[in-house]
């Protein structure tokens, strides 16, 4: 069974940084996984944020216009890590950030991988 573990969130002020990781049990291919972070908002459902292909497809990112140019996805594929490195944050920032298997919001839900969450709040 896959296990996710998500760490790296805390209260921070706007404008802060944050990385996000999310490591994953031994016997998950993580290497050869498309892998992304997905978020909870409060008073929202769940949002897509960024996703990273496998090794063999060349570790493309892509990255929901929100975050675009403040976060960056990025992996350790020796450690079964998954980073989010997120810079310049807002407000509307904070949620529960969930790292799972699959490229979309769908595939990552339909994947049932994702992990306990780690709380990131941006307030001063």
């Amino acid at each position: 069974q896959v296990q996710l573990v998500e760490s790296g969130g805390g209260l921070v002020q706007p404008g802060g940084s944050l990385r996000l990781s999310c490591t994953a049990s031994a016997g998950f291919t993580f290497s050869r996984e498309i892998m992304s972070w997905v978020r909870q908002v409060p008073g929202k459902g769940l949002e897509w944020v960024s996703s990273i292909t496998d090794l063999n497809s060349g570790s493309r990112r892509t990255t929901a216009d929100s975050v675009k140019g403040r976060f960056t996805i990025f992996r350790d594929n020796a450690k079964n890590t998954l980073y989010l490195q997120m810079n310049s944050l807002k407000p509307e920032d904070t949620g529960v950030y969930y790292c799972a298997k699959g490229e979309s919001l769908i595939a990552t839900m339909a994947s049932g991988t994702r992990g306990q969450g780690t709380q990131v709040t941006v307030s001063s």
